[in-house]
């Protein structure tokens, strides 16, 4: 049926809200995209009149899309080539507390890929939006009593695997200021000292940009990798189509480095740090999911770059 006007409007005030739930349920911008867009179809066929609690209904409508989307990206991901991480191009929504901006970082959607659908939508639901447990039952159709015990589960999966800091956009440009000056200072010890002592380094080209299928593991093996990544070459640069610039900026609310060739985002890497230096580097190469960074790129105000040439 035919929306009103007051219809669509009602929707578009939700829909910042659906997609960072949806960013946060799948880890992809671009499958939030489409959950939002299906979840709205569903609106347009339903009789909005009817619905007594709109924001409630949409919020169900998409978390159960999302989980179905999950079960059947678990089964892509299975054959994924290489590594996957999440797109790296956060739609925040609410980002009024710690835990809404910690649960879009790239560390806690990389250990959310770990709990099961259920327990994502949970975790994501509660911590990140504070929606009641009666109202996460709901939406789920568990019980209160299980909506608890899966949240307590899953927090505690988090919890165990992560530690990190916040920084903001003055903390991120001097870390990265601190990193590329090593990484381009042609050795290996400038780098071993910025990183902790199990520092990781992955990578997802999703079979059409070389990434290596395993991650680099330890700092000094870490350390090697980005000695040689900003290492110029004439392989380098064909590979990526010319000569990189390279910004300092934050995604998921880490430090980040972003590489441009001609307007056109080649790749993103966000930089896990605790205080013990930092803990690791994940890097979006896959141009399938660069195209909606790039258009982001394209309309932010980004500054010089802090290094022209880098590879």
């Amino acid at each position: 049926m035919a929306l009103t006007m007051d219809d669509v409007d009602r929707f578009e005030a939700s829909r910042p809200r659906l997609e960072a739930i949806a960013y946060r349920l799948l880890g992809s911008a671009s499958e939030a995209e489409d959950a939002v867009q299906e979840t709205y179809l569903r609106w347009q066929a339903a009789d909005p009149g009817r619905i007594e609690v709109p924001e409630a209904w949409l919020t169900k409508v998409l978390t159960n899309l999302c989980l179905n989307q999950l079960t059947s990206a678990r089964a892509r991901r299975e054959t994924y080539v290489g590594q996957w991480l999440p797109d790296g191009d956060p739609m925040l929504g609410p980002a009024d507390t710690a835990e809404q901006r910690e649960s879009v970082s790239y560390a806690v959607l990389v250990l959310l890929e770990r709990l099961s659908p259920n327990e994502r939508a949970v975790y994501v639901l509660r911590e990140a939006f504070d929606y009641p447990h009666r109202e996460i039952a709901e939406i789920l159709d568990i019980s209160e009593a299980s909506s608890q015990q899966i949240f307590h589960r899953a927090r505690k999966h988090v919890a165990d695997g992560k530690v990190r800091t916040e920084v903001d956009e003055t903390a991120a440009r001097r870390i990265i200021d601190e990193f590329l000056t090593a990484a381009t200072s042609g050795r290996t010890e400038p780098l071993v000292k910025l990183l902790t002592q199990d520092a990781v380094s992955i990578g997802d080209g999703g079979g059409k940009v070389p990434a290596r299928a395993k991650a680099f593991e330890g700092a000094l093996a870490v350390a090697k990798f980005m000695r040689g990544l900003f290492k110029p070459s004439k392989a380098k640069r064909a590979l990526v189509g010319g000569s990189p610039e390279v910004y300092a900026t934050t995604a998921n609310g880490d430090p980040a480095i972003v590489a441009v060739v001609d307007g056109r985002v080649v790749g993103v890497t966000c930089l896990e740090v605790t205080p013990e230096g930092i803990a690791a580097f994940r890097s979006q190469v896959n141009p399938d999911k660069l195209d909606r960074v790039t258009r982001r790129w394209a309309a932010a105000d980004h500054g010089e770059p802090l290094l022209r040439g880098a590879f």
